[in-house]
């Protein structure tokens, strides 16, 4: 209980500071200057910070004790973009950074028409689904680039060289675990597919069979296993071999399924060496550190570095224990990365950073690998740019390690 009034006690000190920072103007806009400078590049973040429902109208906090979780995301991304900007001033680095919060009421559309989206060099956004199509088509029209920060897909974008989608999308995903199989596979392993009926399950497993038919040469070979709804133990024990690992992708991103997948192979594993490859929603499942699972050796991919060893990370780490009495989440890390890096490339490369996209510079925590995605390669046509990097991640016993 402590440790949980401790994390709402710095959320509601960080409303608060947003409030008094944008008394003097607009609600749904912040502005965090750095020092004065000639031709400031101009980044501006759209971020889900709902001040506006945090408040009444007389400036009381509407929640008590309380601190609503879908709160967190924005909150916790823009204290990692404070961070960065507070160690981008000391570089002397020159910006004007501008804060929208996506949840004061207005439309996106009206957003839109703000100055400080107007007049931007480089858009970044945590967003919804429905956000990412209306900025991505301003950023096309006006030539800036548009980060999405949060939203695995596409939305129906194309032909846009100017929208980035920094949360790898589920094709890359498959493309990173077909590889990593590929590495793994040899004479005494054998590699199965456990899925179930269902259309993203279809769509996973057409993104694994581009991915295969796309390599040249002797190839895998998938073998799927639809299981039924109410699959047992049972159900898995014939395509197990004791004398061989058998590696048990999971070919669903439901994490119920990943839950019984998991359950009923972590029996099996005391009989039959198997290890477990799962989707990027497994990141958020706290019950694989549980006694069920131990000994059971555990992958799956996410596209942000989860190792968090070095000296910036260890500083940030400190400030959260020793000023806010709590631990950073993955989104003030990935707040900081993205503010750092985009901001040093912008800052550097001004109007000409969508020609910069790709490079390899500046990286803070994730190695990011931005790339250019054809979704149409006969036509030849540029939709988007897209990080590809994705990290398999292994879990074993509480234990989280990268392998690739």
């Amino acid at each position: 209980m402590r440790k949980l009034c401790r994390i709402s006690c710095w959320m509601v000190g960080l409303i608060l500071l947003l409030t008094v920072q944008s008394s003097a103007q607009d609600s749904s806009q912040l502005m965090v200057q750095a020092k004065p400078i000639k031709q400031k590049q101009v980044v501006t973040f759209l971020l889900p910070l709902y001040l506006d429902s945090a408040f009444d109208a007389t400036g009381q906090y509407r929640f008590g004790k309380q601190f609503p979780r879908y709160f967190l995301p924005g909150l916790e991304f823009y204290e990692g973009v404070q961070l960065a900007i507070d160690s981008l001033n000391k570089e002397h680095v020159e910006l004007d950074v501008n804060v929208l919060d996506t949840r004061s009421g207005k439309s996106i559309t009206t957003l839109i028409q703000d100055p400080a989206v107007q007049d931007a060099s480089l858009l970044v956004g945590h967003i919804s689904n429905n956000e990412i199509r209306p900025l991505a088509d301003f950023a096309n029209k006006n030539q800036v680039p548009f980060i999405n920060v949060n939203i695995p897909n596409d939305a129906g974008v194309t032909n846009n060289p100017y929208m980035v989608i920094l949360n790898s999308t589920l094709a890359s995903h498959a493309e990173g675990i077909y590889n990593y199989l590929e590495k793994k596979m040899n004479a005494a392993t054998s590699i199965l597919v456990f899925t179930k009926n269902g259309t993203q399950e279809a769509r996973l497993k057409t993104y694994l069979t581009d991915v295969e038919n796309s390599k040249p040469g002797s190839k895998l070979k998938l073998k799927y296993i639809t299981l039924p709804a109410n699959f047992q133990a049972t159900n898995l024990l014939p395509y197990l071999d004791s004398n061989k690992t058998t590696i048990a992708v999971a070919g669903s991103l439901d994490v119920q399924f990943a839950r019984k997948l998991a359950g009923e192979l972590a029996v099996l594993s005391k009989t039959y060496p198997v290890q477990v490859m799962g989707m990027p929603t497994w990141d958020g499942i706290r019950d694989f550190e549980e006694e069920e699972y131990r000994d059971l050796e555990i992958m799956y991919t996410i596209p942000f570095n989860p190792i968090r060893t070095d000296s910036l990370s260890s500083s940030i780490n400190t400030y959260f224990r020793d000023k806010l009495y709590s631990r950073p989440s993955d989104m003030v890390f990935r707040g900081y990365e993205v503010m750092y890096r985009f901001g040093k490339m912008v800052a550097e490369q001004g109007a000409n950073l969508a020609l910069g996209l790709g490079e390899k510079k500046y990286q803070v925590f994730t190695d990011f690998d931005i790339q250019p995605v054809l979704l149409n390669k006969q036509q030849q046509q540029l939709d988007y740019f897209e990080n590809k990097k994705v990290y398999v991640v292994r879990l074993l016993n509480g234990t989280v390690t990268t392998v690739n």
